[in-house]
């Protein structure tokens, strides 16, 4: 959730740091600081609670060095305050940390480490990790055996990046759960949580392995273990341009990535369709006919808006392929002990490809023999890397911590495993060359959609101040619902519940009124009849409906509506999705929200 970043070489740290805290803002944070070490050694130190434009004002001109680290904190040891806020330091003032994830015994070490004289200046558990460093880098010993030797008596999740005022020609960074990547550069290096920050200044990449380390020094790097074996990493390129961190004329990220998804969804869909056979493409997932035939169960596993696109993946799967599907919260997954069955695929779904509840679950289920893919949006990610197979998404960055365009791009790339599935099992080459073609067609509508987004606006402002909000849905359409209300909490804090639109009649009708309007998902469907139904129930009990539809139900059953045109039945989901998402972005405008970034949220959950 917190971002980091580091710089070596022969330039000042400072401009580099406060850019790259400036393109991690989007993770969520409440402070934030720097602190560089210059050749004549010494270790200055700037931090504040507030955001980057306030530290930035802080630091004097004469803040200068060679090497340096950065951090934005989103606190879960102790209050916002500049105090709390990272870089620490140990009283001598010689390591500086800045850290992400959660040291769970801290407690215990901070009672050691004060009962051999260290006086600790914050609430936080990173304060620790700069005591217990500063106490193994006695004379002689070189900065990363004390890191090493720090790690050893830590329990909990961590990436960190430490700086030596007495070593300022390097900088030693760890991995345990939180992502570290190192960026290649012309004899300088730079080191981040994300490679947004890394992107003006190298497309060469290293991504660190949970438990591994790194030396940084201005010409090159070396990586070894917490055992110190060493390792050898190989660059990779990152493909995203420069101009993908920037709002290009829109007036938020949000609403950007909601305009992208067009091309998001044709780079998902590009050289993966194949026409002649009705089939995809997909060699990523490593297996064979054969073996994807000997499965008999799909587990998707995800959190947030990832376990939503899982349920729509797995209706896709069970509608096209015949296979019993299920998504559930990779966050509860390890913990109700699974079982895991030698027939059944997992599938993990991240964006960012480093949620540490995924990550965790992932491997939950490769130590119990599961075979596991990903689907992802990043690739290199720590998820990619611990998975067998899968699918990259290729829907670019995506910066807003609202999901718009990688739920999307996941949505069809789990129509576009289904289909693989279904291709294989039992579904014809008649049906697979209707799937084949509405996939194709998917980027224009996604289009005739957002060419709504004005008359949007208007209705979304005259719903903004409802108490709240119900969504609701059939079938298909109640994956859609869900996703649809976790959007409208989390950008305009309006409160919202999903339900499936069955279900109203056994307790929730108790809530309808006209202060508790209603979004209603109403495709031109099987079940057309039974949820034309339901919105005569909640109209007889005076509750106000906007319905997303193919056609406009009779003006009776409906207060407002927005048409979406009509796919196949088994990708429709995907065309009701887009107008709720452009509705729960004008909400928050017009209530005056954060949109790119949500209190209390963040956009790379890697702590528990």
């Amino acid at each position: 959730m917190c971002g980091i970043v580091a710089y070596i070489g022969p330039k000042d740290a400072t401009p580099f740091l406060l850019e790259g805290l400036a393109r991690l803002e989007y993770r969520g944070y409440d402070s934030a600081g720097v602190a560089v070490a210059g050749r004549t050694g010494g270790i200055k130190v700037r931090k504040v609670k507030g955001r980057v434009a306030d530290l930035a004002a802080d630091i004097p001109a004469r803040f200068k060095g060679a090497t340096g680290i950065g951090h934005t904190r989103w606190a879960t040891h102790g209050v916002p305050s500049d105090a709390n806020a990272h870089p620490h330091l140990d009283n001598a003032e010689r390591i500086a940390v800045v850290h992400n994830g959660i040291v769970e015994n801290a407690d215990e070490l901070r009672v050691r480490l004060a009962a051999d004289g260290a006086v600790f200046r914050s609430e936080t558990d990173t304060e620790v990790l700069a005591h217990l460093v500063a106490a193994h880098a006695t004379e002689g010993v070189e900065l990363e055996e004390a890191v090493r030797a720090a790690l050893a008596k830590v329990v909990g999740t961590y990436g960190i990046a430490v700086l030596d005022a007495e070593r300022p020609d390097r900088i030693v960074v760890a991995r345990n759960g939180s992502p570290i990547v190192l960026g290649i550069g012309e004899k300088e290096m730079f080191v981040a949580s994300d490679v947004s920050a890394l992107v003006r200044y190298t497309r060469q990449v290293v991504h660190l392995e949970d438990g591994e380390l790194a030396t940084v020094r201005a010409d090159g790097f070396r990586t070894f273990t917490e055992d110190a074996r060493t390792t050898h990493r190989q660059p990779s390129t990152v493909d995203w341009e420069i101009d993908s961190y920037d709002t290009g004329g829109y007036e938020h990220f949000l609403l950007k990535e909601i305009h992208e998804q067009p091309g998001s969804v044709e780079r998902t869909l590009s050289g993966r369709l194949d026409e002649r056979f009705a089939t995809a493409h997909l060699g990523g997932l490593n297996l064979d006919a054969r073996e994807l035939r000997e499965i008999r169960r799909v587990k998707i596993l995800g959190c947030g808006s990832a376990y939503y696109a899982g349920e729509m993946g797995a209706q896709l799967i069970e509608e096209l392929a015949r296979i019993p599907a299920h998504s559930e919260p990779a966050s509860e997954f390890r913990y109700r002990n699974p079982v895991i069955e030698a027939d059944t695929l997992y599938i993990a779904v991240s964006q960012s490809g480093e949620t540490y509840d995924t990550l965790a679950a992932v491997q939950e289920a490769k130590r119990k023999g599961g075979r596991v893919l990903g689907v992802v949006n990043t690739v290199g990610s720590a998820i990619a890397r611990e998975c067998d197979g899968g699918i990259y998404l290729h829907a670019g960055p995506e910066i807003s911590v609202a999901s718009t365009k990688a739920f999307t791009s996941t949505v069809v790339a789990f129509a576009l495993l289904a289909l693989h599935f279904g291709r294989i099992h039992d579904l014809s080459p008649a049906d697979g060359r209707r799937i084949v073609s509405a996939l194709k067609a998917l980027p224009g509508q996604i289009r005739e959609v957002l060419a709504q987004s004005d008359e949007i606006a208007r209705l979304a402002a005259e719903y903004a101040d409802s108490t709240g909000m119900m969504f609701i849905g059939r079938v298909r359409g109640y994956p859609v619902a869900r996703e649809g209300a976790q959007k409208l909490k989390e950008i305009s804090y309006v409160h919202a519940e999903a339900y499936p639109a069955s279900e109203l009649k056994h307790g929730p009708l108790a809530l309808i009124s006209p202060e508790l309007p209603t979004v209603a998902l109403v495709p031109d469907d099987e079940l057309l009849d039974k949820n034309l139904t339901t919105l005569g129930e909640i109209k007889a009990r005076s509750g106000r409906v906007l319905a997303v539809a193919h056609r406009r139900p009779e003006a009776r059953l409906a207060d407002h509506c927005i048409l979406v045109p009509r796919s196949e039945p088994e990708l429709d989901p995907l065309l009701l999705n887009i107008p709720l998402q452009l509705l729960a972005y004008h909400a928050a405008v017009a209530l005056k929200r954060d949109v790119d970034k949500p209190r209390n949220l963040a956009k790379s959950v890697t702590v528990e």
